[in-house]
């Protein structure tokens, strides 16, 4: 996800949400920090986006929110100060010590990653006037110890993240690899091979498009899709309604 200075939104009337630049020296695993603060006005629809977030809730403690390979809505308390890192597609293993293809579509307590480290981590986290700082400093020490991301898997999301990418076989190939090393390699990074993550992708840069202000059958033309029936398609499987309903 490709985040700007810090990004506020208002869902509804008292939901608000804002993502925040990483510091420098994480910019390689993490792509923002993130909070909300809800007012209780329904349930939220959290779109895959390829990465996996460590998401602390007041009250609840952390957890690891695994790469999701359709949408699935949240439904806040009100009130509830929410505060979360998302990290880069494929960069997550080496902060967790885990292959990210065992958390895809899975929510796990911290604790069962980080054991007494999670629990002492909460424990700041409830006191703490900068709970986003909490969060990178613990991530820091881990980055160091847990080495860069797989550079080739790096590389292939980049090129993914392009308009109109190249197919599997064609970005292996660019790459010096097998297709099947690829999905390996992706598998255990990202949590989902490849061509998902083109999709969803696409589809994330579709919508964008859209809430700019784009005609829809433009942005579908623009964004790689055969038609605007192809477009609407693909949002009902990943984001579960249309490209309409969910934009209004």
């Amino acid at each position: 996800m490709a985040v700007v200075g810090a990004r506020a939104r208002r869902y509804g009337v008292g939901m608000r949400y804002a993502e925040h630049r990483p510091p420098a020296v994480l910019t390689p695993w993490v792509a923002c920090t993130w909070e909300r603060r809800d007012g209780g006005d329904g349930p939220v629809r959290v779109l895959p986006d390829g990465c996996i977030d460590i998401v602390w809730t007041e009250g609840r403690g952390a957890i690891v929110a695994g790469p999701d390979t359709t949408a699935w809505l949240a439904r806040p308390a009100p009130g509830v100060h929410v505060v979360g890192v998302r990290m880069r597609p494929g960069a997550a293993p080496p902060l967790l010590g885990i292959e990210a293809a065992a958390l895809r579509d899975d929510r796990r307590p911290l604790r069962a990653l980080w054991g007494d480290d999670a629990r002492l981590l909460e424990e700041r986290l409830e006191r703490s006037d900068d709970r986003r700082g909490e969060l990178l400093a613990a991530l820091a020490p881990r980055a160091a110890a847990g080495g860069s991301p797989d550079a080739l898997v790096q590389e292939a999301v980049a090129r993914l993240a392009r308009p109109r990418p190249r197919p599997v076989a064609g970005l292996a190939g660019e790459l010096c690899v097998s297709e099947r090393q690829l999905r390996r390699r992706f598998a255990a990074a990202v949590g989902y091979g490849p061509k998902r993550l083109a999709r969803v992708l696409r589809l994330e840069r579709a919508l964008a498009a859209a809430r700019a202000g784009e005609e829809l059958g433009r942005v579908a033309a623009d964004a790689g899709y055969a038609d605007q029936a192809h477009f609407a398609g693909d949002c009902r499987a990943l984001a579960g309604v249309s490209p309409t309903a969910l934009l209004a």
